[in-house]
């Protein structure tokens, strides 16, 4: 890949950089409830409206169809902006809508993805359960044919947003004889149908994100199957494909970030013992050395994998290796935090620049979009030719 920008790459940075120097909000974004939700959506209609939204969908479904080097560009400013999080629109963006591209009805289509580029619908994830989180293909919430409706019974857990969505992409079994992957239907799901029971969970971070969701018996028209019965599997697996590119480089800005901050905050707090600054401590010193490197061993890897795209189209597991080194790494910045900056870390509450709260944050890195054991499964099957595990 060539790093270098060319002319017109250079004015699209420039146009990019001086929208969001005018635009992006400068107030605190709200940690939780209808006021975030409110906050997010307004955001994504003020892109929409300026011809920023879905930079990476095709422009025949409202986006912008960029190519690569500008969605590299975008979320490179983007993050140097310091721009909110896409937030509530999360789900919508980069899971469902693409799925309905993809596998969808033209009715589905028209009915969604505009408003989903246009922040008017909060979609949700019905994936994981009780007894398959990280086993995604262990899931019982069952769906049964019945007429022109699909009958679903069951639970889902660790919702994102459950409880301010309107709509939710919801996986279940649709065969009952069936194991594993197969037998499982991707359903559109609206979240206000009789029979939904939503109930918001807190978490060790303080906030009130994720969300029970309990299904007696709701009646989902079955047009709403995406991709056919018993194909849900794929449809699930392809819609992930759109997290893997280049809207992860966002994250690696924000981690380059820390770094640095981190790397000043040892300058000013005092070591462990008690005499010099953290940073004239040696070992304290060298972590800090190698967190900078680390950083940017990832943002090499990232490179190398959004080259591999751009060449074939298809990303690849090496995706797994990303994934898994950011996650990790985020971790090991955080612990260092901690002990940099001793009671200090506890001051501030939940404001998610304080090293306390981000790692308690953090946690959840080696658990969303695949724990570490289910990357390194990947890595090992699929890349390094590795029996796979039974």
């Amino acid at each position: 890949m060539n790093l270098l920008l060319d002319a017109d790459e250079t004015r699209f940075r420039d146009e990019v950089r001086g929208w969001l120097h005018d635009h992006a909000p400068r107030g605190s974004r709200p940690t939780e409830g209808p006021e975030l939700a409110a906050f997010d959506q307004a955001w994504q209609k003020q892109q929409y409206d300026a011809g920023w939204a879905g930079i990476n969908w095709p422009v025949e479904h409202g986006g912008r169809g960029l190519s690569l080097s500008q969605q590299l560009i975008w979320y490179e400013e983007y993050a140097r902006a310091r721009a909110p999080h896409i937030g509530v629109n999360f789900i919508g963006l980069a899971h469902a809508g693409p799925a309905l591209m993809d596998s969808g009805s033209e009715a589905l289509r028209q009915r969604h993805l505009r408003r989903i580029l246009r922040g008017e619908e909060i979609w949700c994830q019905g994936f994981s359960e009780p007894g398959a989180g990280s086993d995604l293909a262990a899931i019982g919430t069952r769906g049964v044919v019945d007429g022109d409706s699909l009958v679903v019974s069951g639970q889902k857990i660790w919702t994102s947003f459950a409880h301010l969505a309107d709509w939710q992409e919801l996986l279940v079994r649709t065969d009952p004889a069936s194991q594993r992957h197969k037998g499982l239907s991707w359903v559109v799901c609206d979240m206000r149908t009789p029979g939904i029971t939503v109930r918001p969970l807190r978490t060790i971070s303080g906030r009130w994100h994720f969300a029970e969701v309990f299904y007696d018996e709701v009646r989902i028209p079955l047009d709403h199957v995406v991709g056919g019965l018993g194909n849900g599997w794929k449809v699930a697996m392809d819609t992930l494909a759109w997290e893997r590119g280049t809207a992860f480089v966002a994250e690696q800005i924000d981690l380059a970030r820390a770094v640095d901050r981190l790397v000043e905050d040892a300058r000013h707090a005092t070591g462990p013992d008690g005499l010099r600054a953290a940073i004239a401590h040696e070992d304290i010193a060298e972590q800090l050395a190698e967190l900078r490197a680390q950083v940017r061993a990832l943002r090499a890897m990232t490179m190398a994998s959004i080259s591999r795209i751009a060449a074939t189209g298809v990303p690849g597991p090496e995706a797994s290796i990303i994934r898994l080194y950011f996650s990790e790494l985020y971790q090991r910045v955080r612990r260092l935090a901690l002990r940099v900056s001793g009671a200090d870390a506890l001051a501030h509450g939940d404001d998610h620049e304080a090293w306390g709260w981000s790692y308690v944050d953090s946690l959840r890195y080696t658990i969303a979009a695949g724990t570490s054991q289910i990357q390194r499964n990947i890595i090992g099957e699929r890349i390094l030719g590795l029996p796979r595990m039974r």
